[in-house]
């Protein structure tokens, strides 16, 4: 097949691309750098350059592909992040409607089901009810649960307090996902033949907060590590303290908040899927290996 793939070289999209290569599928890779260019080549595949939010280089990018692999980037620095997903929601629809694909496996996230209450991943909600609307096209929206590496913000906290902190550990579960697991869901999705709009999610393991700490602590040589729950204020304070900015610290205490309370995963436990290869051990050692600087 043709295949777009978005997301440049990134933690998903690069090992996704790689085995489509394998499978003998022929890629494009959508980045907005044009110095990924030669990488992007190296490992088999074409280079489109490009802004997402160019709804005309999409569909050009688009047009005679079989299927589209559709993520949106992180804009930590944008003002208004749930626009920043709004707005690239809309550059891919118009695309996908005026190009034709039949076939988009688009990257969403667990908490997608919600309108409300889950701080940035409102915007994987935003996108879903986008591409909802149109019409004649197969699409599968990926809902990861938590990614392991967003452990790797807590590494300060762990070197200078001794512990990790949010509001949301303790006895909290956290359903965590590897790049890895959800590439090999996305390669599934885009090879079969189901029609329609579906929903998958993908998770790699799950463990309470405590458990994640034990596990982490043992790696890095922490074997008494803790993983504390403090309040939504208390966190709120602790993020703004360290110089971010309080719109921002406001989501990310508003996600948290909704690991805590447990909302965030109400239609993933009704829709729970097998987990993946990645288990929480396995990621303790690349978490080691940035603990240690290696």
């Amino acid at each position: 097949m043709e295949i777009v793939v978005t997301g440049s070289l990134g933690n998903i999209s690069k090992p996704l691309a790689q085995k489509l290569i394998k499978n003998n599928h022929s890629v494009t890779i959508i980045s907005s750098s044009a110095d990924r260019k030669n990488e992007i080549e190296a490992i088999g595949a074409k280079a489109a350059i490009g802004s997402l939010q160019d709804a005309a280089f999409l569909t050009s990018t688009f047009n005679g592909s079989d299927a589209v692999y559709a993520m949106i980037p992180p804009n930590f620095s944008s003002p208004d992040i749930l626009s920043h997903y709004r707005a690239i929601g809309k550059s891919y629809a118009e695309a996908i409607e005026k190009s034709g694909v039949k076939k988009v496996v688009q990257l969403s996230s667990w908490g997608a089901h919600l309108p409300k209450g889950t701080g940035p991943i409102v915007g994987s909600y935003l996108v879903e009810q986008i591409l909802n609307e149109l019409q004649g096209v197969n699409i599968c929206y990926l809902r990861p649960a938590s990614f392991y590496y967003n452990l790797n913000h807590f590494i300060p906290m762990i070197k200078a307090a001794g512990f990790i902190g949010s509001n949301y550990g303790d006895t909290d579960k956290l359903v965590m996902v590897a790049p890895q697991d959800i590439a090999d869901a996305a390669i599934e999705e885009i090879e079969n033949e189901t029609t329609g709009k579906k929903i998958r999610y993908v998770a790699s393991d799950e463990r309470t907060c405590n458990e994640i700490a034990a596990v982490l602590g043992a790696a890095i040589g922490k074997p008494d590590l803790q993983w504390k729950l403090f309040t939504d204020e208390q966190t709120q304070s602790a993020m703004e303290n360290n110089h971010v900015p309080s719109q921002f610290a406001a989501l990310w205490v508003e996600l948290n908040a909704a690991i805590h309370s447990g909302i965030i995963r109400e239609d993933y436990d009704l829709n729970k899927p097998a987990m993946g290869k990645v288990k929480t051990e396995d990621y303790a050692k690349e978490f080691a290996s940035v603990f240690n600087g290696q």
